[in-house]
């Protein structure tokens, strides 16, 4: 399986957002804890809709959360 072309600086968001928990993003995005470790270790591109909830819970842009980098 080829790697994916998006990695994120989730679990540093975390780290810097009171230490917030992948079960707590989870619910404040509305999605599994199961997908938050996916989508952190770059085993699984979110939907937009996800990417941008995610920022939105950061309170940061997407560029600031994903990192497209092509191969």
């Amino acid at each position: 399986m080829a790697k994916l072309c998006i990695n994120n600086n989730i679990r540093q968001l975390r780290f810097h957002h009171n230490e917030m928990t992948q079960q707590a993003l989870a619910d404040e995005v509305g999605v599994s804890r199961q997908t938050v470790i996916a989508i952190e270790s770059a085993k699984y591109s979110p939907s937009l809709e996800v990417a941008f909830k995610i920022s939105a819970v950061f309170k940061v842009s997407l560029e600031n959360v994903f990192i497209y980098q092509p191969n």
